[in-house]
């Protein structure tokens, strides 16, 4: 994706999320910002997966996911499972997490913690969209929400630095 490109899509703001998925007993987490709400009746929401990812095949396997709100004060979440630290099985070890209701791992810093029920996947480019519901979730400490432009870097494909848009003059937008 050439610059210009990557400045328009790093312009659509989206929360920052948590997905974390298990395989048996053991829990896994991954960074996740495509994620929106998609339906109303029903509530559907809506997470956009790598297909190379390591979640992947977990949520495929057993046809649920937990989605964790990072909040402002979690923010160590976020830095974690961005880090290369994180990029292996098992890489819950390092933060603290328990078993929702029906056994997916929620993190207990989160703002708030979602239990979702794939109920359908859509292959798009090179992800699959998980269409699901929510069957439980949990509320955190009461915080606001962490937003993609809060972060040092931008996830469009591919990882890359922020380039903030400042409005310097009346007649428009400067870099």
């Amino acid at each position: 994706m050439d610059e210009a490109a990557a400045q328009v899509w790093s312009t659509l703001t989206t929360g920052v999320y948590i997905l974390t998925t298990r395989d048996g007993g053991i829990g896994h987490g991954m960074s996740a910002s495509w994620v929106t709400q998609v339906s109303g009746e029903p509530p559907l929401l809506a997470a956009a997966v790598g297909r190379n990812c390591y979640s992947h095949g977990r949520i495929v396997g057993h046809g649920m996911f937990g989605l964790n709100v990072v909040g402002q004060s979690s923010r160590r979440l976020q830095d974690y499972f961005h880090s290369a630290a994180a990029r292996r099985p098992g890489n819950l070890d390092r933060v603290d997490w328990f078993w929702s209701p029906s056994g997916v791992p929620w993190l207990s810093s989160a703002l708030l913690c979602l239990e979702c029920r794939v109920r359908q996947q859509i292959i798009v480019g090179d992800r699959s969209l998980f269409l699901a519901s929510v069957s439980a979730w949990r509320w955190g400490t009461p915080d606001l929400a962490l937003t993609t432009q809060e972060l040092p870097y931008v996830f469009v494909g591919e990882v890359r630095p922020a380039r903030r848009w400042a409005l310097r003059t009346a007649g428009g937008l400067q870099e």
